[in-house]
């Protein structure tokens, strides 16, 4: 496979009152196209950091962004971004929501509206289209997100933990709705989450993040066959994989704290 995203060295420190402050170690990373990583690690590791240097919306100190071969450093536009909380606009129906990264792109309303309406109703927002978000659940909430964000055209989607408020039970409910997504679309998706049994169901591969400066520890292949079913997460791999992970988060905390 291509690759789709190359981080060429890149590295982030920032100048405070008390010396500089260096938030990430400069570092190589690359995601080939189509493929669904996940970013895991300790608060203040950089994750956030990243995906603002990818997204273009923060200039890094050292290094270059590389998307499809080209330098797309400090670029805004080139990938999707969604936040954990899902911004939608209160004053706009759950259709012109899902539209709006269209209508920055200049789309006419009608066209994209005609696109957004058969996506709405075969990804489970059918009957909520001309609700407003104060009517949503916070599972139709981020459907309604992700849409949008997917929507905005990019082969480069940016989820920074989109279900970490959701309930355990919704929980599971997006992860599989998100798969038929990723599967549908074969877009490429880089995933952050604190949650290691959700990466290693979601994704291909996990890049495991220390902190102190911000750092990749080791990356993980997930090679689990697709499809995926929950009892899977039973499998002498699956476990394997979770202790890995585990291991990998807690030892350079302990080595710290020595």
């Amino acid at each position: 496979m291509p690759v789709k995203v190359h981080l060429d060295h890149i590295g982030m420190a920032f100048t405070t009152p008390g010396g500089v402050f260096r938030a990430v170690a400069p570092l190589n990373l690359s995601i080939d196209s189509g493929r669904f990583v996940s970013l895991v690690g300790p608060s203040g590791c950089g994750k956030s950091t990243l995906f603002n240097i990818i997204a273009g919306l923060l200039a890094p100190t050292e290094g270059r962004v590389l998307i499809d071969g080209e330098d797309a450093t400090g670029t805004i536009g080139r990938v999707g971004y969604m936040l954990q909380k899902d911004l939608l606009l209160p004053w706009r129906t759950v259709l012109d929501n899902v539209i709006l990264g269209m209508e920055i792109q200049g789309k006419p309303l009608k066209e994209a509206r005609e696109r957004a309406l058969p996506l709405l109703q075969k990804y489970g927002l059918a009957g909520f289209e001309y609700l407003y978000p104060n009517s949503l659940s916070g599972g139709m909430r981020q459907r309604a997100a992700l849409l949008r964000t997917l929507l905005f055209d990019t082969d480069v989607i940016l989820l920074d933990e989109p279900f970490g408020a959701l309930d355990a039970q919704t929980k599971l409910q997006m992860q599989e709705w998100l798969m038929q997504l990723w599967s549908d679309f074969k877009k490429t998706v880089v995933f952050v989450t604190h949650d290691v049994e959700e990466a290693i169901y979601l994704s291909d591969e996990i890049h495991v993040m220390g902190t102190r400066p911000g750092r990749i520890l080791e990356t993980i292949p997930i090679a689990i066959p697709r499809p995926r079913v929950r009892k899977s997460s039973l499998s002498p791999e699956f476990i394997a994989i979770k202790e890995r992970c585990l291991n990998l988060l807690t030892t350079p905390a302990l080595e710290e704290a020595a």
